[in-house]
């Protein structure tokens, strides 16, 4: 009897066993395995695959990017995506950095700023040798207070532009230009906030106010009301009227030539993102 209770207890285990072996094999099969990201040649110091830069602005940026190479050795390179091929900005700049090897094989000094519009992603991606100066709590600074005001106006060149300058600065030694930048924002940003809520009391004064003169000019002028009452017509001086508009728009792409390319460098997952 007991060499039987033992079996059954056996034949139990063995299918509690297969039964586990089946469920995590399900699971891995239902989990999708993303595809290897393709990413773009590297043509130049700005890859602006998502159009958000004009021809001038391009020029600009490689300019200021090469000068700090001169300068400084490091390497940096703005990339804007149009997808993010499914993966979240932090593995895609991973992967991005160790693809295009930018910076130098043995210092490892290479910054690559990535901007997905369509996923409203940035990122600061930061090669192994650049991580004591550009910290991933200063990669945070920069775009919380340099990037993303652009962004959320819809000025993408003017967020990538301050973004660059905050990076050249901290390389080339001022980080405390980026933070006392960081600190003004944040005082114009609390003033801004304390300010708002006496604009709307003033606004609704006004509209206080010009309800209450247009009762008065009614009162004041009671043979207007009879005319209007038998059909006849009133003249109005002054008014606005037509329609008009404002739109505009382009598209630029491309990126900066001049036979660029990355040194080697290495990345080893440094840095931080944002979103607007």
């Amino acid at each position: 009897m007991r060499a039987m209770d033992g079996s059954i207890r056996r034949g139990l285990a063995r299918v509690a066993a297969i039964c586990s072996l089946l469920c995590i094999a399900f699971y891995t099969m239902s989990v999708p395995v993303l595809a290897e990201p393709k990413f773009p040649p590297l043509t130049g110091r700005v890859v602006d695959e998502a159009r958000l830069l004009s021809p001038a602005d391009i020029a600009e940026l490689t300019s200021t990017l090469a000068e700090l190479e001169s300068r400084s050795s490091d390497q940096i390179v703005v990339y804007t995506t149009q997808s993010l091929q499914g993966y979240e900005i932090e593995d895609f700049g991973y992967r991005l950095g160790r693809f295009w090897k930018i910076g130098q094989a043995p210092i490892n000094n290479g910054i690559v700023l990535i901007v997905a519009p369509n996923e409203r992603k940035v990122r600061i991606e930061v090669g192994r040798g650049l991580e004591p100066q550009m910290t991933d709590l200063m990669s945070k600074l920069i775009i919380e207070n340099a990037i993303l005001p652009g962004f959320r106006r819809g000025d993408f060149a003017g967020g990538i532009k301050a973004g660059v300058r905050d990076i050249k600065d901290v390389l080339l030694g001022d980080a405390e230009a980026v933070k006392d930048r960081a600190r003004s924002l944040q005082k114009r940003s609390t003033a801004e906030e304390d300010i708002i809520p006496f604009i709307i009391f003033i606004f609704f004064v006004f509209i206080l106010i010009m309800i209450v003169r247009a009762n008065h000019r009614q009162m004041s002028q009671p043979g207007n009301i009879q005319r209007r009452r038998n059909g006849r017509v009133i003249v109005v001086p002054g008014g606005w009227g037509g329609s008009g508009g404002w739109s505009g728009g382009g598209s630029w792409g491309g990126s900066s030539g001049g036979g660029f390319s990355g040194g080697g460098g290495s990345f080893g997952g440094g840095g931080a993102s944002g979103s607007w």
